[in-house]
């Protein structure tokens, strides 16, 4: 009995972590792709209300992929301190040092 249940809660430990893993991957293509997005659009906007030419896009292509790639680097630096953390959690253990 004890070790079906051990082997649900590991289930459910494996499921939660894909899940984690799902929304970090979510969450790398939403953050590449809104800053694109949204320079893309306030060049849409510029052209369209202050008839601005076409070459607006151009410069906002370049400034939205900037932006992209930075937020995409900064999600990458958050995963890489959540996994060095885990690995520190894992492995060091603490005592309490009296003087």
């Amino acid at each position: 009995m004890k070790r079906s249940v051990v082997r649900i809660q590991m289930q459910m430990k494996r499921m939660s972590e894909i899940l984690g893993q799902f929304a970090m991957v979510g969450q790398l293509g939403l953050s590449l792709l809104m800053p694109l997005l949204m320079c893309l659009v306030g060049c849409y906007l510029l052209c369209s209300k202050l008839s601005i030419g076409a070459w607006v896009y151009i410069p906002g292509f370049i400034l939205g992929l900037g932006g992209s790639i930075t937020t995409a680097y900064k999600v990458y630096l958050q995963v890489i301190n959540k996994e060095e953390k885990k690995k520190k959690s894992n492995k060091e253990v603490s005592f309490n040092r009296h003087h």
